[in-house]
């Protein structure tokens, strides 16, 4: 019993020693992460455009447009297609199965007036994504490339109950302290629903679909600009939209004893 003991002190005094003379060095590491989709086919890539709603205060087409093609233009090897954004609502009208009710004209005028203000109300736009024949068209337009569309929801949102804060406290003694406290409160924000499917614009056929969701709320008493809640969400969502096409690396640190 004398023994162990003896050996564990002698064992702790030995780190304690090796610790106190080491040096320690902090290594920058970098992980890559394999895409997703493998591109190697495609030597161009076309942001089509998105059906997009929810509110009438951010474009999510066109901003969601212009973000993904300035990110690829940074961090793709894929050349970043510039053209209009195609008008997805409006093609997806006119090409809409024909109903028994209505005539064709009368269908498509009343489904390209149909707002978009949630999920349910894209479903009668689905069908556009599965047309092959108009994505075909799209692709020889452009040098059969990679298409990139999909649907964008951005929606108000917002959100009561107990939520924790920290709260500054000074004592009688002028002391300043920070303790956490809970209080009711009513916060607002945006929900940022994106559908990303990906297009061979050499046969027009869906390879592959991704949906992502990020939540932002804020403070009743925070002006919060929806543009900007739309930007905060957007930086969440782009790393994983990049890591679908291209390689990414994950930065991190090791720490070395010396």
């Amino acid at each position: 019993m004398t023994g162990r003991l003896s050996l564990k002190l002698l064992s702790g005094i030995l780190v304690v020693g090796v610790a106190g003379c080491a040096s320690f060095y902090e290594i920058p590491i970098e992980t890559p992460i394999a895409a997703k989709l493998d591109v190697s086919a495609f030597q161009r890539v076309f942001i089509a455009g998105f059906l997009s709603g929810g509110t009438d205060d951010v474009d999510g087409n066109l901003e969601t447009v212009r973000l993904l093609r300035s990110q690829l233009r940074m961090k793709s090897n894929l050349r970043v297609i510039d053209a209009d954004v195609l008008p997805l609502k409006t093609d997806a009208a006119s090409s809409r199965p024909q109903g028994q009710a209505a005539g064709p004209a009368a269908e498509a005028r009343e489904l390209t007036e149909l707002e978009i203000k949630n999920e349910k109300d894209l479903q009668p736009y689905e069908h556009i994504f599965a047309d092959a024949d108009y994505w075909k068209r799209i692709g020889e337009e452009y040098q059969n490339p990679l298409i990139v569309t999909g649907t964008v929801l951005f929606t108000p949102h917002s959100q009561s109950g107990m939520v924790q804060r920290e709260r500054e406290i000074i004592d009688p003694l002028g002391r300043r302290r920070v303790e956490p406290v809970r209080e009711y409160m009513e916060r607002k924000g945006f929900i940022l629903q994106e559908k990303f499917i990906f297009i061979d614009g050499r046969s027009g056929a869906q390879i592959h679909s991704e949906a992502l969701r990020e939540e932002r709320l804020y403070n009743q008493n925070d002006n919060t600009p929806a543009l900007s809640s739309y930007f905060e969400l957007m930086d969440e969502i782009i790393p994983r939209f990049l890591s679908t096409l291209s390689t990414q690396k994950v930065r991190g640190s090791r720490v070395l004893i010396k």
